[in-house]
């Protein structure tokens, strides 16, 4: 069962979701944390379908609330104009996404022990907080995010460590971005893992993507299931061992 938590960045009321482990099943908590960031449909059924999936896995689970008041894009435009404006001020998206992560870490069900994961712009979400070395977030998963940035991380600043799922084929992310994330990433001196999954493109996770947004955005059955389970063995044994 989700419930909403809220929290502020800054005078900005977000309206996250939280999901808990059954205590039954994984005994009565706490529990180690993730925050998950959503696409730019803003907080909708792909996020919330993945925290109640981290529930059952045993972890409390955040859907961050980037857009502020659990506001939702009411078409593609208005959802491209608002992740645009975010991806051009990385501080303020590094800013909204650290108030999730302290939100989590602040309840009592979270251990303190936090990892992030984001889907296309949760991913290039949960990125900059790795690049800008949030102290609070153990790893970062990032599925099918764009890997580009005006403000690459600095050698020694990230400590975070990091797992990127990442389409082949994927149009909107293309292999030039992916080479020059992986040069950014050694040049960093990052711990980070990358996995190009071929037969996928852009939302290859979300089951609603049928490529009537772009050709090019699809869900791909396969690489989801394979993504989510190099996730969790991320988790196990880098992150929450």
């Amino acid at each position: 069962m989700a419930e909403e938590l809220a929290y502020h960045d800054g005078d900005q009321l977000c309206r996250g979701e939280l999901a808990l482990p059954d205590p039954a099943v994984h005994g009565p908590g706490p529990y180690p944390g993730v925050v998950a960031v959503h696409e730019a449909w803003g907080l909708g059924n792909q996020v919330k379908r993945r925290i109640a999936m981290l529930a059952d896995l045993g972890y409390a689970a955040l859907a961050a609330d980037i857009f502020g008041d659990r506001h939702i894009p009411a078409a593609p435009p208005e959802a491209f104009e608002i992740i645009g404006k975010w991806l051009a001020d990385r501080p303020a998206l590094r800013r909204r996404a650290g108030a999730a992560v302290a939100a989590l870490k602040a309840h009592p069900a979270c251990d303190g022990r936090i990892a992030a994961i984001g889907y296309c712009f949760g991913g290039s979400t949960v990125l900059e907080l790795a690049r800008g070395g949030h102290p609070d977030v153990l790893g970062v998963v990032s599925f099918h995010g764009a890997l580009d940035t005006p403000a690459p991380a600095e050698p020694g600043r990230v400590s975070a460590k990091i797992l990127v799922c990442h389409g082949a084929e994927d149009p909107l992310v293309p292999h030039e971005q992916l080479n020059g994330f992986l040069a950014e990433m050694a040049a960093a001196g990052a711990d980070c893992t990358t996995i190009c999954y071929t037969g996928a493109m852009h939302s290859f996770t979300n089951p609603e993507a049928d490529g009537s947004i772009l050709p090019g955005v699809l869900y791909h059955e396969r690489t989801d299931h394979r993504s989510w389970s190099a996730m969790q063995a991320f988790f196990r044994t880098e992150l929450f061992a």
